[in-house]
């Protein structure tokens, strides 16, 4: 038997290490397509299609976007420069009757070439002074053309001096599904032009404003809404207006997914009369309505406890011709510094909605205007009684 030396065995042992090092590499070689670097093999790969969740998506050396991502992208660039900043200053006066000034800040939409903005009317009510800051840092006086409390909507107007301006398209809000995507564009806490995404979560709802108004066919959204959002933009998927974000349900005063916006068809239908009149010209029933209150029903006995007794009914009016009856003139009651008077018709329903309470009414008759008619249920005594009555033009001093 051969003896190796010790230096003979290492010198083995490092040949044999090479030789399948060697094969090892040639074996690679044959197996995998040849790159001439590192970057070309990654390059290579990044061509191949991934399937991710069903959808094929094409990755590069970078990152790309997902169809959703892009389309966020994409409305996000092409309308945060038409959502403005509102900045509005109210005065106070302090016991030395110095001005102390209070800010408050909003969203609106630019709406067409000429500096018209869609806003909220609470973003601007009592404002004495208000200033409007573009995408691009420039600022600009507004002014108020018109304002519609009872669907918190309102109109202001800048000068632009010839500058092009981006205007959001309006969309279409009666289509719209539970479920589907909406982007909401605004300056939460002051924060310039913010994204947020979500869904439609619910439809039709009635909201009661601060001042105790309804306003009915709210659209629900999770997409976060804070303050600062109010006014500004909801967005569909194609980049179309389908609501202005106005309020949400918050027991902490920060989103908690609850928002809700206004609808884009009832803007669609009153920006004309708030542009043209600084007004919506709305229909109303001419007669001196009186909202019922358990003292009242108690004291006439009246045989619901709910709904709207007609007082007085003007003479010559379309609701007497159509038939709607006041009360007794040696039936009055006082009630503060005004007069109730008794065994006049209690109204109940308008146009088949539920008519409880004055914001019901006004409810009823928001989307009607001075020379249409509309259905009037009506309590006569015990007996419920349907009346047409062709509306008038609400008095311009009306209050609720």
């Amino acid at each position: 038997m051969k003896l190796y030396s010790r230096f003979q065995v290492i010198i083995y042992a490092v040949l044999s290490g090479c030789l399948v090092l060697a094969a090892a590499a040639l074996l690679g070689f044959l197996s995998f397509p040849q790159q001439s670097s590192l970057t070309g093999i990654a390059a290579a790969e990044a061509r191949q299609p991934v399937e991710l969740t069903g959808q094929s998506v094409q990755y590069n050396t970078l990152y790309t976007v997902s169809d959703d991502e892009e389309n966020n992208i994409q409305i996000y660039e092409h309308l945060n420069n038409a959502v403005v900043n509102i900045t509005t200053v109210t005065f106070e006066y302090n016991w030395f009757l110095e001005p102390i000034p209070n800010e408050g800040t909003g969203s609106g939409s630019i709406i067409d070439q000429q500096g018209h903005i869609l806003t909220n009317y609470h973003v601007v009510k009592d404002a004495q002074k208000l200033s409007i800051t573009l995408a691009d840092g420039e600022e600009y006086e507004g002014k108020v053309i018109g304002v519609d409390p009872e669907n918190d909507l309102a109109v202001i107007k800048f000068n632009p001096g010839g500058k092009s301006l981006v205007a959001i398209p309006f969309g279409v809000s009666k289509n719209i599904k539970v479920g589907q995507k909406v982007l909401a564009i605004g300056n939460p806490f002051a924060l310039d032009r913010t994204l947020t995404t979500g869904i439609v979560s619910g439809l039709g709802r009635p909201v009661k404003t601060n001042s105790g108004l309804v306003i009915r066919e709210m659209i629900q959204t999770d997409a976060s809404i804070n303050p600062g959002n109010s006014g500004g933009p909801l967005l569909n998927s194609r980049g179309r207006m389908i609501g202005i974000n106005t309020m949400i349900f918050s027991p902490s005063g920060g989103s908690v997914g609850i928002g809700f916006a206004v609808p884009i068809d009832t803007a669609k239908r009153i920006v004309p009369d708030l542009i043209k009149y600084g007004k919506v010209q709305r229909g109303w029933i001419d007669f001196t309505p009186v909202q019922l209150f358990p003292a009242l029903v108690r004291y006439a006995k009246l045989p619901v406890t709910e709904g709207i007794l007609v007082s007085e009914v003007k003479k010559g009016s379309n609701a007497a011709n159509a038939g709607l009856a006041g009360g007794n003139p040696g039936q009055g009651v006082r009630y503060g510094r005004s007069i109730i008077y008794l065994g006049g018709d209690i109204i109940i329903e308008v146009d088949k909605l539920p008519v409880t309470s004055l914001y019901d009414l006004l409810g009823a008759l928001e989307d009607n205007k001075p020379g249409e008619t509309v259905e009037v249920k009506v309590l006569r005594g015990r007996k419920e009684k349907t009346l047409y009555i062709k509306l008038s033009e609400r008095p311009k001093n009306f209050r609720w």
